[in-house]
């Protein structure tokens, strides 16, 4: 974490911000300090030394943005500016974001503080910062020329509000929205209850992070901005599996998980080993007469879901969505389906003139975990990760809840793979197969044919070469 002092000089910037808000100029004498984080990690949760106290969270490869009192209001520094993130080890993307970083930094304040947020916009291009799901001022609800002029480049603006309600919210860009959000500008904010809840539990582990989308060509560092739903690297908090941090519990919390979703398209975010209840969205607390247990539960967009469980189950536990070409990454759209094809003596013909052709997809794509094939340079391979027992076969929106009994409580280091006790791990059967019994009816279906064929016919279906189009 790094603290820029001076970041902002000349009178010129503070004026702009105090016309831009109903703040003193006394209160205008110094901003609070843009503090910038560069590495990717999943930071410590940061305990608050000021203001009221509350259990904080933990931004899965994120961090809580620090902030100062000031006559009594919390004030805090956005910053929005090009970014490079690592998404992966070994692949970095060029973005957009806040204070070093995409997402931005996560934003912990308690139901009732007052909030004032500084926005300094280094991009090329105005910005304005809209609170998702928060009950403000209707000029603090920035949306560029319906309630606030635009943020002009090199200046700075400030919003500030009571933090009116507990729950899980979100901040994103309302200028240029399609292009902002998609070079990754977001973040999440969390207001903490200012008192015991009947509707919000204490919890022993807070996670929260962004469901987000990129579409970033093969080698390339830029994402397509002009992409409605073909994204290739599906995200979260920026991160693609193997990139993700594992969340790491002690056995027995009771853990809170918010989640976000600002990508073009939902996600049913799946949970192994246990059950959980949705105990939050974006409107708050939900009544407990409507919770019932889930293992998975769908996210549209612009929505958030809390969800909340008891980890008593030991072991390494997948957590991700279950949209099946979300936890790949780098896909591509126009590959063709090759099951069941025979490549071989093809094969052999197009190796005498392309030494390094190889097939793909006769037996399915899991293959692809085990070949070294040559990426371009910053590129993440399409399904990577190493587990204890081999290749994982997964990318994008994955990782694993580690649960374990020697967990320190507030402990949040990886453990390591799970030591699983003698006798519980699928093992190959080395006896005798006899042969299968097979069902023999094909079902007569729901009343007679009027016609049948005078032979079996077996259907083989082939797509038009041509795309959609010729549909």
């Amino acid at each position: 974490m790094v603290s820029r002092r001076n970041f902002l000089s000349g009178a010129g910037a503070i004026t702009a911000a105090a016309s831009a808000a109903s703040v003193s100029r006394v209160a205008m004498a110094a901003l609070p300090e843009p503090v910038l984080q560069s590495k990717p990690d999943t930071m410590p949760p940061l305990v608050p030394s000021t203001g009221r106290p509350y259990n904080p969270v933990v931004t899965l490869n994120g961090w809580t943005l620090p902030w100062r009192m000031n006559q009594g209001v919390k004030e805090l520094h956005l910053v929005a500016e090009p970014v490079v993130r690592e998404m992966a080890p070994g692949f970095k993307a060029h973005l957009w974001g806040y204070n070093g970083q995409s997402p931005g930094p996560t934003i912990e304040v308690v139901e009732g503080d007052r909030v004032r947020i500084f926005v300094t916009n280094k991009l090329g291009e105005l910005h304005s910062v809209h609170w998702h799901g928060q009950r403000l001022p209707n000029g603090m609800d920035g949306v560029t020329g319906l309630t606030q002029p635009g943020i002009p480049p090199g200046k700075t603006f400030v919003y500030e509000f009571v933090a009116r309600r507990p729950g899980t919210f979100m901040y994103h860009p309302h200028a240029d929205e399609m292009v902002q959000m998609a070079m990754g500008m977001y973040g999440l904010w969390i207001t903490h209850p200012k008192a015991k809840h009947p509707l919000i539990d204490e919890v022993d582990r807070d996670f929260c992070f962004l469901l987000n989308a990129f579409d970033i060509d093969p080698g390339s560092y830029t994402p397509k901005v002009m992409t409605m739903l073909d994204f290739n690297l599906w995200a979260w908090n920026s991160r693609i599996f193997p990139g993700i941090d594992s969340l790491n519990v002690r056995h027995r919390d009771k853990v809170r998980l918010r989640i976000g979703n600002l990508t073009m398209t939902n996600h049913p975010i799946h949970l192994h080993g246990h059950e959980f209840l949705v105990t939050g969205t974006d409107g708050g607390p939900t009544p407990k007469g409507t919770r019932w247990y889930e293992v998975t539960t769908d996210i549209a967009v612009g929505q958030m879901r809390q969800l909340e469980f008891i980890a008593d189950e030991e072991g390494d536990w997948a957590f991700h969505c279950h949209k099946s070409h979300h936890t790949m990454n780098a896909m591509g759209h126009g590959v063709p389906t090759m099951i069941g094809v025979d490549h071989s003596q093809v094969a052999r013909q197009i190796t005498n003139l392309i030494p390094d052709y190889m097939v793909m997809g006769e037996r399915g794509m899991k293959d692809m975990t085990e070949m070294e094939m040559p990426l371009p340079d910053n590129t993440a391979a399409m399904m990577t990760g190493q587990g204890p027992f081999g290749a994982v076969g997964m990318g994008g929106m994955f990782s694993v809840l580690k649960v374990r009994k020697e967990q320190k409580r507030g402990d949040y280091a990886d453990p390591g793979w799970f030591k699983h006790p003698p006798g519980t791990v699928a093992y190959e059967f080395a006896g005798a197969l006899p042969d299968p019994a097979r069902f023999q009816s094909e079902g007569g279906g729901s009343m007679p044919s009027l016609a049948r064929p005078a032979r079996d016919v077996e259907v083989k279906a082939r797509k038009p070469a041509g795309g959609h189009g010729t549909h």
